[in-house]
């Protein structure tokens, strides 16, 4: 097929690749310059439009940077996503497209914005709602290998439009993934809810680390383990180990973004205020108990992941951040360690450090992203897996004192 893509950055670049590299046609705009071996670069969108079937609208549907989540933000005042960029070019596409075309958005919104906001723009063609469950740093993958493809359309029809889109797809995902197709409302509620789910169950198992660390005699993974493996009614193990706060550049926000809907609807309740409530004391309780080691032992703290996640260079609400923001609340110097954001930090002598990536199984050998930990210092390790008898290690979560 014949594909344009409108906004060919982080997310729209890889997505594009995979397209063309699979036998399809791809051209791509951009307001950015961007460089692809399969991607033909046209510089107007009435250009990149012209004998598409697909034309593919991957922008930003931003908040201000202060709701990222990498800060606290629960002081702020809820507010939708912005939308001006994907109205604008949604807008302008549709000037130049015919009825036999489609317009694809698979950018975030939220539930209600297609039908009020976009479809009045939408006057020529016709239009799908599309968005992706794609995580940073594993695009290629996850555009392959989705857990599901959602398709929204005005009434939730499975046929035409919606099956064209779903055939192809067929031509190049890997793992035969299902497609849900409902109205633009139900895809809109769908994705944002698989976002926000995703968080509160990062919070409340976090909630269970912090009982164990208040109750004590209590390791986190036995309780985690044995609630992960209930997959008759909380579903998959996935989220379900404690640690560092929930992250990235989707979550936070969309939680965020969800407090404005409970407001916008008069819901009753703001469960997502609790949800980044919690959040945001998860990670003051964290930062409490390493500032009080920093304290003890007269030493500095070093933080070994800054990204949201690790082997990513992405910054964006991550919760370490988030912790080191509380740490440097009292006083306490602060650096980072992490190859991926060029924080490079290095001490000679022992310090207090937070482990904020899940490594797997490490050791001094086999350690975080090739970070020298000095004899002598405290390492708190929120995923409980760090052994060194030359350092003081902190289970985090992990409280038992039966053996």
């Amino acid at each position: 097929m014949k594909i344009g893509v409108i906004g060919v950055g982080r997310l729209g670049k890889d997505c594009a690749e995979v397209m063309a590299e699979s036998g399809h046609e791809v051209s791509g705009y951009d307001v950015a310059q961007f460089e692809s071996e399969s991607i033909t670069r046209v510089d107007t969108i009435k250009e990149l439009v012209q004998g598409k079937d697909f034309i593919f609208v991957s922008v930003p549907t931003p908040h201000d940077p202060a709701y990222d989540g990498s800060t606290p933000a629960m002081h702020l005042e809820p507010k939708d996503f912005n939308y001006d960029i994907a109205t604008s070019v949604i807008a302008e596409a549709n000037t130049h497209m015919n009825s036999d075309q489609t317009i694809i958005l698979i950018s975030t919104v939220m539930p209600g914005t297609i039908r009020n906001q976009i479809i009045p723009l939408v006057t020529n063609t016709k239009f799908v709602y599309n968005p992706y469950l794609i995580a940073m740093g594993t695009i290629r993958w996850d555009m392959v290998n989705p857990e599901m493809i959602m398709i929204g359309t005005d009434d939730g029809s499975e046929i035409g439009i919606a099956k064209d889109l779903s055939d192809f797809y067929s031509s190049f995902m890997e793992n035969n993934p299902r497609v849900v197709v409902g109205t633009w409302e139900e895809i809109e509620t769908t994705k944002m809810f698989y976002n926000t789910f995703i968080s509160t169950k990062v919070v409340l198992t976090n909630m269970i680390l912090d009982v164990a660390v208040k109750v004590g005699n209590i390791n986190v993974d036995v309780v985690t383990d044995a609630l992960s493996a209930c997959d008759m009614r909380l579903l998959s193990p996935s989220y379900m180990t404690a640690g560092m706060a929930d992250g990235g550049s989707c979550h936070p926000r969309d939680n965020i973004a969800m407090r404005w809907l409970a407001k916008e609807y008069d819901l009753g309740y703001d469960l997502f205020d609790a949800v980044m409530s919690a959040r945001e004391a998860q990670a003051k309780n964290m930062a409490n108990m390493i500032v009080s080691q920093a304290k003890l032992h007269n030493m500095d703290v070093i933080i070994v992941g800054k990204a949201y996640k690790a082997d990513v260079e992405y910054i964006h609400g991550s919760g370490s951040l988030l912790v080191g923001h509380y740490i440097e609340q009292d006083g306490v110097v602060l650096n980072y360690y992490d190859i991926h954001t060029g924080d490079l930090y290095q001490s000679e002598v022992p310090a207090v450090y937070l482990l904020a990536h899940n490594f797997g199984k490490i050791s001094p050998q086999n350690t975080t992203n090739s970070v020298i930990i000095p004899d002598g210092s405290v390492v708190i390790d929120p995923w409980r897996q760090y052994v060194n008898d030359n350092c003081t290690v902190i289970h985090f979560g992990n409280t038992r004192t039966l053996q």
